[in-house]
C-alpha cells in the first residue's frame, strides 16, 4: 500500500530480530480462511496487509479476522499487486491461478499458488517461465508433502530403503463427499472435478516419493455416472445435478520414461468401501509402502515377511502425543525461509507443472479414447 514500509519486529524469545513479511491474499474463500490465513497467524511471520476477492464483503471479513489494522481491501487483483508486498497468495478458482500468479511475479512479488498449479499445462509452463525470467519464488500448495507420514516415507525413499520403485498407486477416493459450495462443480472455472481437485494431491505425493517426473504416456477414463442421482447420502448434502458439470470419478494409467507405472484413482462419489485420500502406495525392489492404515513399510527380513509401522505421533510419555507441526504451518515456514534466507523449496514449480501435464492428459485421453504420448 502507498507509504506502507516494511518493518522488523523483535521476537519474544531471546530478543532475536525477525523479519516479518508483508503479504497480500487474492481469493478470500474457504481455502484462505480454513488453511492459509490461520496458518500464517499461527506462524507469526507474516503481516497480511492486502485482501482481494470478487465479493468485497468476503475480503472485508478476512481483513477483520486476519489483517493488520490498516490493511486494504480490493475487488481487482491488478490493484492489489501494485502494493508494496513481499509475496502474494493466489487462492482463487483454478482458471485464474495462472494469470494472477504471472501478474504478481511480473510486479515483483513472490507467489504461493494453491493447487493445482493451473487449469492447463500451457498455463503452468508460462508460470514456470515467468518465475525464471523474474527471479521470483513460485511454489504450489501441496501441503500433504509436509505430513509426518509423508516426510518419513520421503526419507526412506531418498535413503534407498525401497530400492527401485517401479509400480505405484495414487489414491484419492471418496465414497460420497462431493463439495457442493463455491465453484467446485463448475467445469469452466475449475477445469474438472475430483481428478483436478483431490487426484492432484495423490499424484503429487506419488511422483515426489518416486522422484520421477518423466511421463511418456497416459491413458485415462473419466466418468459422470452418479451426478444425476438424488437422495445421494452426500456428506455435505445432496448436490444439484443441473450445476454438476464435472466428472464424479476419474482414473489414469501412467507410464514413465524409465518403465515405472502409476495407477491414479480419484472420485468424489463412488460405490466403494475402499476410501483413501491424499495417499500413495509404492512397490520397490527392496520394499513397499502404503498409507492405508497409517504408514506401513513391508519387506522381507531374515527370510520372513514383515511390516514396519513407525510411531509418528508417539512421544514415549504418558498423556503426551508429541508436538508435531501442522502441515499447513510447515508450508508457510518453508515459503518464508525461501524468501528470507534463500532456503530450498519443498514444492518446486517444475514438479507441479508435470502433475498438471498428467492430469490434462488423463482428461484428453478420456475425451479422445486414445492414449496420450509425450515427446
Amino acid at each position: 500500500m502507498p507509504g506502507y514500509k516494511k518493518w522488523m519486529r523483535r521476537k519474544a524469545e531471546g530478543g532475536k530480530i525477525m523479519k516479518v513479511l508483508n503479504v497480500g491474499v487474492v481469493g478470500c474463500g474457504g481455502i484462505a480462511n480454513n488453511k492459509h490465513l490461520p496458518a500464517m497467524k499461527r506462524v507469526g511471520k507474516f503481516n497480511v496487509v492486502a485482501f482481494c476477492d470478487l465479493i468485497e464483503e468476503r475480503a472485508q471479513k478476512a481483513k477483520e479476522d486476519y489483517g493488520t489494522p490498516d490493511a486494504r481491501v480490493y475487488t481487482d487483483y491488478q490493484e492489489l499487486i501494485k502494493e508494496d508486498l513481499d509475496a502474494v497468495y493466489v487462492l482463487t478458482p483454478n482458471s485464474s491461478h495462472a494469470p494472477i500468479a504471472i501478474a504478481a511475479m511480473k510486479a515483483g512479488k513472490h507467489v504461493l499458488c494453491e493447487k493445482p498449479m493451473a487449469k492447463t499445462y500451457a498455463e503452468a509452463q508460462e508460470m514456470v517461465k515467468t518465475a525464471k525470467e523474474t527471479g521470483k519464488i513460485l511454489t504450489i500448495g501441496y501441503q500433504n508433502r509436509y505430513r509426518g507420514d509423508s516426510q518419513y516415507l520421503k526419507k526412506a525413499c531418498v535413503n534407498g530403503d525401497l530400492g527401485e520403485v517401479y509400480y505405484a498407486k495414487a489414491h484419492a477416493i471418496r465414497r460420497r463427499a462431493v463439495p457442493t459450495w463455491g465453484v467446485f462443480l463448475d467445469a469452466e472455472k475449475q477445469g474438472g472435478g475430483p481428478l483436478i481437485d483431490i487426484g492432484t494431491h495423490a499424484l503429487d505425493l506419488t511422483l515426489w516419493m518416486m522422484d520421477n517426473y518423466e511421463p511418456v504416456s497416459v491413458t485415462g477414463s473419466v466418468f459422470r455416472k452418479l451426478a444425476d442421482q438424488k437422495d445421494t447420502g452426500n456428506a455435505w448434502g445432496d448436490w444439484d445435478p443441473e450445476i454438476f458439470t464435472v466428472e464424479d470419478s476419474a482414473f489414469g494409467f501412467i507410464k514413465m520414461k524409465n518403465g515405472a507405472t502409476i495407477h491414479l484413482e480419484a472420485a468424489w462419489a463412488l460405490n466403494s468401501l475402499e476410501v483413501d485420500e491424499a495417499k500413495t502406495t509404492l512397490c520397490g525392489t527392496k520394499a513397499g509402502a502404503d498409507m492405508k492404515d497409517g504408514l506401513r513399510i513391508n519387506r522381507v527380513q531374515y527370510g520372513r515377511q514383515c511390516v514396519e509401522k513407525p510411531a509418528l505421533d508417539a512421544a514415549g510419555v504418558a498423556f503426551y502425543d508429541g508436538d508435531a507441526e501442522r502441515p499447513e504451518d510447515e508450508e508457510q515456514k518453508v515459503f518464508y525461509d525461501a524468501i528470507v534466507d534463500g532456503k530450498p523449496l519443498t514444492v518446486l514449480p517444475e514438479q507441479a507443472m508435470v502433475v498438471t501435464q498428467i492430469l490434462e492428459a488423463i482428461y484428453e485421453s478420456a475425451k479422445t479414447g486414445k492414449t496420450i504420448y509425450f515427446e
